[in-house]
């Protein structure tokens, strides 16, 4: 939403919190709470101890409130599902945050996971993933991942075109996957419906690289059922990202349905996945659909859409990742230098500078995307402020947070916490300066304990072949260079 006449720089959803320490119900991890001091923790770790400990920048993720919501969402398609006597089958999203530790979650609470590249499986085998209860996507998959796919027994791959259903045959078939044990598939079909957040579009077609359009489906299924070393087992799409409401799945349901029961006349087809999409709240006024509304309006409209066709209802598939784990995860930062701007003769904005930024969070600069913060270390009864939290990094866009009300009294050494990084935060973390990306640490019942390793400088280093290693004669003392730019002994 854009700003109004009357506050130039404030987004209109904004506004002057009546506490700038409290914390935005749905917005932040369950656990997490001010103490009688007034310092954030979470998981009942306090955000000191955890700087103390860790360091900052810190991912903090909610191990509790991970495995929480991956039982609710479980609980609730499986709901949905059963009282039309059909089964589901809940995929976690592991390219929302993926770590052996968080793929150990998520499957002990019942959740099969999705992958989209060879080292997402290696991952997710590397924590004892079921390959039975994993699922591999992805537009450009090479004839190496395929190959360790189809030999681990991976449970289904999603095919995504014409070149790759004859690239996965042949591996298939090479490695002796035919019959009764022909690799199962499903083919990405691109609906036309695209939604994002609050609105969708439905178009005749969809200009992306993902899928097959609704009628080239027909002849990609025709295709996979020529192929001995293959079984086709359903469809699959997805239309979006932080999608509030069903609208969108509904409208998408019908038309994946038609082609459903076109496709019915050439065999069963027992899956429809449906993938994920579905939103979680950022700021204060971000209201997403509760879990099991979701699930019984998705699979009520799959199952109203069969009924008018007269075709049987096939088990459904979901891929939720930002549901499960967005929510339980908190940036935590520290704050560098504060300083006032006045963007014109009456207008001011504190930019609050931190030691972290687009590094550890890109989807400000990616998407615009939008945060909210509070001071960890302490409360504060100072009045608020209108304030951008920025990175370190050399670049005008590096935003984590474009407006926030603050305590006017925010200083250097303050620890600042960023909610709702629990998705795509440490997924698309990146060395840009030359700054090592953050360890995760997990919380839960007061304790606390990394779960993937922060980098250093001397890991960036160590991939420098430009630096001679310890002991060894340098390039320069090895060899001179003329100034005609010839090497001479």
């Amino acid at each position: 939403m854009s700003a109004t006449p009357d506050r130039p720089l404030v987004p209109a959803w904004l506004a002057v919190p009546d506490d700038a320490n409290a914390l935005a119900d749905a917005v932040w991890p369950e656990s997490a709470e001010r103490d009688a001091h007034g310092e954030l923790a979470v998981g009942g770790v306090a955000a000191s101890v955890l700087r103390e400990r860790f360091g900052t920048p810190l991912y903090v993720l909610d191990e509790d409130g991970v495995r929480t919501r991956a039982r609710e969402v479980k609980a609730a398609f499986d709901a949905a599902t059963a009282r039309h006597g059909i089964r589901a089958r809940v995929y976690y999203a592991s390219k929302a945050f993926l770590s052996t530790e968080v793929v150990r979650w998520v499957t002990a609470e019942g959740l099969a996971v999705d992958v989209a590249t060879g080292g997402e499986l290696a991952v997710a085998l590397a924590a004892g993933a079921d390959p039975a209860r994993l699922g591999l996507h992805g537009n450009n998959k090479s004839v190496a991942e395929l190959e360790r796919a189809v030999e681990i027994g991976i449970g289904s791959i999603v095919v995504d075109s014409m070149i790759e259903i004859e690239r996965l045959a042949a591996v298939a078939e090479r490695l002796g996957r035919t019959g009764e044990d022909a690799q199962s598939v499903l083919i990405r079909v691109n609906t036309g419906v695209h939604a994002e957040t609050h609105d969708f579009l439905a178009t005749a077609h969809e200009d992306q690289k993902f899928g097959f359009s609704l009628s080239a489906a027909v002849g990609a299924a025709e295709r996979i059922r020529e192929l001995p070393s293959l079984a086709l087992v359903g469809l699959h799409c997805h239309i979006g990202s932080q999608i509030f409401g069903t609208s969108g799945f509904a409208e998408s349901a019908s038309r994946l349905v038609d082609l459903y029961a076109d496709l019915l006349a050439g065999g069963d087809l027992p899956v429809l996945n449906l993938g994920g999409g579905f939103g979680i709240a950022y700021t204060s006024v971000d209201t997403p659909t509760p879990i099991h509304d979701l699930a019984e309006g998705i699979v009520d409209a799959v199952a109203r859409e069969c009924e008018v066709r007269g075709v049987p209802l096939p088990n459904l598939a979901f891929e939720p990742g930002r549901a499960i784990v967005g929510r339980a995860g908190v940036t935590l930062y520290e704050v560098g230098t504060v300083k006032p701007v006045t963007v014109s003769e009456d207008l001011e904005r504190v930019y609050v500078s931190v030691d972290g930024g687009m590094s550890d969070n890109a989807r400000p600069a990616l998407y615009g995307a939008q945060y909210s913060a509070r001071i960890a270390s302490r409360a504060s009864d100072a009045a608020p402020v209108l304030a951008r939290v920025v990175g370190r990094h050399c670049e005008s866009g590096d935003i984590v947070v474009d407006a926030e009300y603050l305590p006017g009294d925010i200083t250097p050494g303050d620890l600042l916490a960023v909610p709702a990084t629990g998705a795509y935060c440490f997924s698309l973390a990146n060395n840009y300066n030359y700054v090592p990306r953050p360890p995760v640490v997990a919380v839960s019942g007061g304790s606390a304990r990394v779960i993937v390793r922060g980098e250093t400088v001397e890991d960036l280093l160590a991939r420098d072949l430009g630096i001679p290693a310890p002991g060894s004669a340098s390039t320069s003392a090895s060899a001179s260079v003329s100034t005609h730019g010839e090497e001479s002994a």
